[in-house]
């Protein structure tokens, strides 16, 4: 008889052990959750941002710059020689968006990737996000203005540091690298750059955007002038609007880090707009 209540309590507690063996064994992975983008446009007047949009997803972009506001009777700049470029990405993952682009002056083609490398969290383990971006870039002018193929090409590296302080308080850290293959003689083939940039929400969907980019090297003459732009924002979740002035005409990175020759405090600037709608 002993041995039988022995046999049974053997029995019975021989499934609880193997329950508390499995709920020990059994890991839930917790899912990162990702603090929301610092921006909510993939540029910044003149700089990118982090903004990178989830797989499968096609942005469409417009950038303006209208002719110098220099106090002609050109309608303040609105009847001046515009630039404009007109670009499409597409995100091949939801860290990896990639674009091409073409620009009005000097008939620029652009081929760009973006990437996103750390994106912030919200538990604060990665507090800010390190974006990748990249283009090469081609001249389209007449073969007469070229010895060799190789001396259209030019090239822009960059690595974006964001962090989103608050819900309406967003900063920009950008370094970078630029090289043309055919420049002036007196100029470098290659120049070091470091942007920055903020954002700051005052209404619902409406933002004061600034932006600064300023050359790190010198030439022996005419050493490109750092670019100054400030405006607002309209920002909704598929669709952005930037209105703004800046001394930057160029639009593909390089172009302005190199040749802007335009100085904001003195008068010298421009009004423009950047219009970016996804799909």
């Amino acid at each position: 008889m002993k041995l039988y209540k022995l046999f049974v309590a053997v029995l019975s507690f021989f499934p609880l052990s193997i329950f508390a063996q499995e709920t020990t064994d059994t890991i839930v992975p917790v899912e990162v959750e990702y603090e929301k983008a610092a921006f909510e446009s993939s540029s910044l007047v003149d700089n990118q941002t982090d903004r990178v949009y989830s797989k499968g997803t096609v942005e469409f972009i417009m950038n303006h710059r209208f002719g110098m506001v220099d106090g002609s009777n050109d309608m303040i700049g609105i009847w001046g020689v515009a630039n404009i470029r007109l670009a499409l990405t597409y995100a091949v993952t939801d860290r990896i968006t990639v674009g091409f682009g073409t620009s009005k002056e000097n008939r620029l083609q652009d081929f760009n990737l973006k990437a996103a490398i750390f994106k912030q969290t919200v538990n604060g383990k990665m507090p800010f996000n390190l974006t990748y971006y990249g283009n090469w870039t081609v001249s389209a002018l007449p073969k007469e203005e070229f010895e060799y193929t190789s001396d259209r090409w030019s090239f822009f590296n960059q690595l974006i540091l964001t962090r989103r302080m608050s819900k309406s308080v967003s900063f920009l850290l950008a370094p970078s690298y630029s090289h043309y293959n055919l420049v002036e003689s007196t100029m470098q083939n290659d120049m070091l750059a470091l942007g920055a940039g903020g954002k700051y929400t005052f209404m619902q969907d409406l933002s004061i955007i600034v932006d600064f980019t300023t050359p790190l090297m010198k030439y022996e003459q005419n050493t490109p002038k750092p670019g100054f732009g400030i405006g607002i924002e309209y920002g909704a979740v598929q669709h952005a609007f930037q209105l703004f002035i800046s001394n930057s005409k160029g639009i593909v990175n390089q172009q302005n880090i190199m040749y802007n020759q335009n100085e904001f405090f003195n008068g010298e600037f421009m009004i423009g707009f950047n219009i970016m709608k996804s799909w």
